[in-house]
């Protein structure tokens, strides 16, 4: 495959939802009135749970040979640092606060979407584990 086809269809999604959450995160508090309980800690889950998803997608593509365990491992604890970085990104701007629970909400996604890519895409799709 081409690489920039490669690099466009497997590692540009992973990096620009990287920057989307760092972007929005470096702006004072967009939504105001919550839309239903734990709101917030529901987007976390969402969006971290694909990034982590994008980022065992892109490491699939760029180590096929690598074993699905690691290739797990590697995007859970990409996301999950990630989350932290992004949460201690959040102290230094205003009206915004880094939280624990949003950090375990952003975990806690990573592993789903991680576990769900893997288990269910790569091992059914792509090979066995």
């Amino acid at each position: 495959m081409n690489r920039l086809i490669h690099t466009a269809f497997y590692r540009l999604p992973a990096v620009a939802l990287y920057v989307a959450i760092f972007w929005q995160s470096s702006y004072p508090g967009v939504i105001k009135e919550s839309l239903f309980p734990y709101d917030d800690k529901v987007l976390h889950f969402l969006v971290y749970g694909v990034l982590a998803a994008l980022t065992a997608r892109w490491l699939f593509a760029d180590n096929p040979a690598w074993p699905l365990p690691k290739i797990r491992f590697i995007a859970i604890t990409t996301a999950c640092l990630f989350g932290l970085s992004d949460e201690i990104h959040q102290t230094f701007v205003p009206s915004r606060v880094g939280s624990f629970s949003d950090f375990a909400a952003d975990c806690l996604g990573s592993v789903v979407g991680a576990t769900a890519y893997v288990n269910y895409f790569l091992t059914r799709f792509k090979r066995r584990a």
